[in-house]
């Protein structure tokens, strides 16, 4: 039980950074932060909406996104998110704990 808690706690922190790190960029409705993780990655990175607007409610939850309805380009009524000060620092704790698990991959895998 404890090998799923700690992969869903990795999964979560992964998405966590990802969401954070375009919400950074300035405020975006769901479908916008899902098509820049997808372009950003070169296509390789692909957020479904059955994890992505559970997670932007867990983080709005948790403090670290606000929510404000708001309007796409084609007019139509959307929730926008912007990073909050606290989402700031959780995206730094996030950033750090990637390195350190890219860095001991690395070693482990020789790369």
């Amino acid at each position: 039980m404890a090998r799923r808690d700690s992969r869903a706690a990795s999964l979560r922190g992964a998405m966590d950074l990802l969401l954070l790190a375009v919400i950074e960029d300035g405020p975006a409705h769901g479908y916008a932060i899902a098509r820049a993780i997808r372009e950003r990655s070169g296509e390789a990175l692909s957020v479904e909406e059955g994890s992505l607007y559970p997670a932007l409610y867990r983080m709005e939850e948790s403090g670290w996104v606000r929510a404000a309805w708001g309007a796409n380009d084609n007019k139509r009524r959307v929730r926008v998110y912007k990073i909050t000060a606290a989402g700031k620092r959780r995206l730094a704790d996030e950033r750090d704990a990637f390195r350190l698990f890219s860095r001991a991959v690395a070693k482990v895998a020789g790369g």
